[in-house]
């Protein structure tokens, strides 16, 4: 239908960017898939692009950052799996990365490896909320991940900022293993790696690795975990075979055979982020490891 039907439809529901739902028009005829509500937090934008790709239509996207090729703030958030903190920096700081203000990326207080830059951007690492601070100088506004027991006070220091700066709060991401008690380490750090991959998810955004007890002696998991920088998580066969979630694939009646449960990798996943999110990576085959990975909601 016509673009004017849908705005004059759902502007009374309209609430906050961080909040609406994407809408995306696709005119009658199917020549256009139009990102018209929420395109960077929502997801019009990636959803007009998927439903354009998908009838054969031009995908007609209209953020500024778009515009001019400039990846938003929310759109990093989302890639980096975070949630905003301070939503009402967003417009000051998208306004900067528009007119090509310096904005720092940086990681407060993660000791884990990370790399030099990432999605396009060069990542800095400060031990603390005032080390950030300081390397913001040269800056024009920044860009802050944070843990969460560091929120309220981060929140209360930036308010006093003159310089935008956006807090980031990672979501807790998880990585089920499932595999023979005799697996190579190799192997398995090869299997996380892929899995990340596919998911596009970072190794430092990943807090712990999970798999079932019975593989606690396993040298292979336990290798891999202390190569990949991540704590193991050991769950017993009783409390993965009781979880249930909407998100796990079809028992295997094979592994339900050799070790009483019929899937560990998607099972340990969601229940070491404490049960409640979603699956973002179903079970993954990787040279007999399978993999999944969860995050919170």
């Amino acid at each position: 239908m016509a673009a004017g039907i849908i705005i004059r439809a759902v502007a009374p529901l309209l609430k906050s960017k961080l909040t609406d739902p994407a809408i995306v028009c696709v005119d009658v005829a199917g020549r256009f898939a139009i990102s018209l509500i929420s395109g960077h937090y929502g997801g019009a934008n990636y959803l007009a692009k998927l439903i354009a790709e998908g009838i054969g239509a031009v995908a007609v996207i209209t953020t500024a950052s778009e515009a001019v090729g400039k990846k938003s703030v929310e759109e990093t958030a989302e890639k980096l799996h975070c949630r905003i903190l301070n939503p009402e920096v967003l417009k000051e700081l998208n306004s900067l990365i528009i007119n090509d203000g310096k904005i720092a990326l940086i990681l407060v207080g993660r000791a884990k490896a990370f790399p030099s830059t990432i999605y396009g951007c060069k990542l800095l690492t400060a031990e603390n909320l005032d080390k950030a601070l300081n390397m913001l100088e040269s800056f024009d506004g920044g860009i802050f991940i944070i843990k969460s027991a560091d929120e309220n006070g981060a929140l209360e220091t930036v308010k006093q900022l003159s310089k935008p700066i956006a807090l980031f709060s990672p979501k807790r991401i998880a990585v089920g293993i499932g595999a023979r008690k005799s697996v190579n380490g190799k192997d398995v750090y090869e299997a996380v790696i892929r899995a990340l991959s596919a998911v596009d998810v970072p190794l430092f955004s990943v807090d712990v690795m999970a798999t079932v007890d019975v593989k606690k002696d396993s040298p292979g998991i336990l290798s891999a975990a202390d190569e990949l920088g991540l704590p193991l998580r050991f769950i017993s066969v009783e409390e993965l075979r009781s979880f249930s979630h909407k998100d796990l694939s079809p028992d295997s009646k094979l592994v339900e055979e050799k070790i009483g449960v019929g899937g560990v990798c998607e099972r340990a996943a969601l229940m070491a982020i404490g049960g409640k999110g979603r699956l973002i990576l179903k079970k993954m085959k990787v040279k007999g490891v399978t993999v999944a990975v969860a995050e919170a909601e």
